[in-house]
Formats: C-alpha cells, sequence, structure tokens
C-alpha cells in the first residue's frame, strides 16, 4: 500500500537546523511531484515547498525562502526538507505529499518545536 513516512522533526533552538525526510513506498515515485506543508496549532496548511518529479524545478513560500530546501533523492524514494536558521513562527507539524497522475497522497506528519 502507498506510504509517505516522514522523520526528521523534534525541538530545536531559534537559529537551528533540522533536515527532515520523507520515505516513499507503494506508487512510482518518480512520476509524483513532491511537496512539504505544515500545519501550525489554529492555522491553515500552508505549501512550504515543492519540488517537480524529476527534481528540476523547484518552489517555496516566501517565509522560507533562502533558508529552506528542497531535494529528492529519486533512487531512494525519498524527498528532503533541510531547515536552517529556523525560527519560533516555523514551529509546526510538517506534512509530506505527492502529486501524481490522478492521485494525491499525504503522509502523517513530523512535529517540528522552534523554542529557546
Amino acid at each position: 500500500q502507498v506510504q509517505l513516512v516522514e522523520s526528521g522533526g523534534g525541538l530545536v533552538q531559534p537559529g537551528g537546523s533540522l533536515r527532515l525526510a520523507c520515505a516513499a513506498s507503494g506508487f512510482t515515485f518518480t512520476r509524483y511531484a513532491m511537496s512539504w506543508y505544515r500545519q501550525a496549532p489554529g492555522k491553515e496548511r500552508e505549501l512550504v515547498a515543492m519540488i517537480s518529479s524529476a527534481g528540476r524545478n523547484t518552489n517555496y513560500a516566501d517565509s522560507v525562502k533562502g533558508r529552506f530546501t528542497i531535494s529528492r533523492d529519486n533512487t531512494k524514494s525519498t524527498v528532503y526538507l533541510q531547515m536552517n536558521s529556523l525560527k519560533p513562527d516555523d514551529t509546526a507539524v510538517y506534512f509530506c505529499s505527492a502529486v501524481g497522475p490522478g492521485n494525491n497522497y499525504w503522509g502523517q506528519g513530523t512535529q517540528v518545536t522552534v523554542s529557546s
């Protein structure tokens, strides 16, 4: 069955870094664009970053440009989110999403907390 399993979340101090990973299985990873979303308490889920199926194109939310980098390893069916210069406003549950031919899959999320 389809699975998207996020990992790498945790508690980090402001200015610190985290690297999230999302391991995919059960579908043809190379045919899917991959995205990271986040949802903070009391707020709507928002798109953080997106990468095309071959990895040639990326897009970022204005709030994370220059601090976050999305990448993918199609040989490992894994997408990553490198997060640097983290701020308290980055605190949220981060979700991995796959969008492809007629389907949209979601992971269960991983908590990121930025606090001193």
